[in-house]
């Protein structure tokens, strides 16, 4: 029968071998039909980013060609991804959102 404190130094052992979940970052990328109005409302529906944040954000996918919203576990970016893909097909625009392992 074990004792307390073989079963403690067990129970240690367990909890350091476990790592933080992997992180993944959604990202948008330009394209020449999706305006910049409609990026600025997926920002700020999808990600709670306020206006003047997701103006940034839309400027730097507009100029760079891509840009993260946000990095987040993989079912929830994995989420993410779905949610603004179905809203953008949805409003007719091409928008394209990926996620990307960190």
């Amino acid at each position: 029968m074990a004792t307390k404190q073989e079963s403690a130094s067990l129970l240690e052992a367990e909890r350091s071998k476990s790592k933080p979940p992997r992180q993944y970052k959604v990202v948008l990328y330009n394209d020449d039909y999706t305006t910049m109005d409609f990026v600025i409302e997926v920002l700020q529906t999808f990600f709670a980013m306020n206006r003047e944040r997701a103006t940034q954000v839309m400027l730097k996918v507009h100029q760079e060609g891509s840009a993260t919203c946000g990095v987040y576990s993989k079912d929830i970016a994995e989420t993410k991804v779905a949610q603004v893909s179905a809203f953008a097909k949805q409003r007719g625009h091409p928008l394209r959102c990926e996620l990307e392992a960190t």
